[in-house]
């Protein structure tokens, strides 16, 4: 099928190849890709501060870019919530509501599309190395994502995954990280602390944006160990 990618901003202006791997992944399986390099932010911060007007300014080009897409994948649990989840609620009462709804219908986390939709585990990833697995908040709680990354780290030949004993906000939220740094970074280090404890090497996650957070707590901390996108782990060889 032709695959339309919505790329967060966080992965294409910071980590440009978990954007880069998500593409391998998904022609290695066959799939053609469309990239609407011209859409931007989802609306998230706006949506997520109560500015649903401003929101649907960013969210309305999105809207217009993505209804004649046969498939969308985002590599985020964050901004797959919005599209997938939030779209609807943001346009409920207004023209777009019907597009919204049908978009979110279409709209996949990129783990989710691949073991979901496609029922592919399998990748033939070689990561050698000893990692725990971070759940975002919103993948985990409003997309429901929990066995799908680990069915698809499961296969992956010489990673060893070793759970975290809790599953805990990592601190970032987007704008909570702005409004609420003291918290923030508490919250930060309570996860550093419960990674350092498993002795992985590596964080997974599905969201940048959370790593991002994670990985500057841990370098100011002196830990050694490294995060890296679910897609830059399927992809590798």
């Amino acid at each position: 099928m032709t695959v339309t990618l919505f790329i967060p901003c966080f992965v294409d202006l910071l980590y440009p190849k978990a954007g880069i791997s998500l593409v391998r992944v998904l022609e290695q399986l066959g799939h053609r890709i469309d990239f609407p390099a011209e859409l931007n932010c989802c609306g998230q911060p706006s949506f997520n501060s109560g500015y649903w007007e401003e929101a649907r300014v960013a969210a309305e080009p999105v809207l217009q870019r993505l209804k004649n897409a046969e498939a969308v994948v985002i590599p985020s649990g964050s901004c797959g919530a919005m599209l997938k989840v939030f779209y609807p609620q943001l346009f409920a009462g207004t023209p777009q509501e019907d597009q919204a709804r049908a978009l979110s219908a279409k709209c996949w986390e990129f783990s989710d599309f691949l073991v979901t939709k496609l029922g592919v585990t399998d990748l033939g990833a070689h990561f050698p190395h000893r990692v725990t697995f971070h759940d975002g908040c919103h993948g985990l709680r409003e997309l429901g994502l929990k066995k799908g990354p680990r069915a698809l780290l499961s296969k992956v030949r010489g990673l060893e995954l070793v759970e975290l004993k809790e599953e805990v906000c990592c601190g970032f939220g987007g704008t909570f990280a702005s409004k609420f740094p003291m918290i923030s970074t508490a919250m930060g280090e309570v996860k550093c602390a419960q990674a350092a404890e498993t002795g992985a090497e590596y964080i997974v996650s599905n969201d940048s944006s959370c790593l991002m957070h994670i990985q500057g707590l841990a370098d100011k901390q002196g830990r050694k160990f490294k995060t890296i996108h679910l897609a830059e782990v399927l992809a590798s060889r």
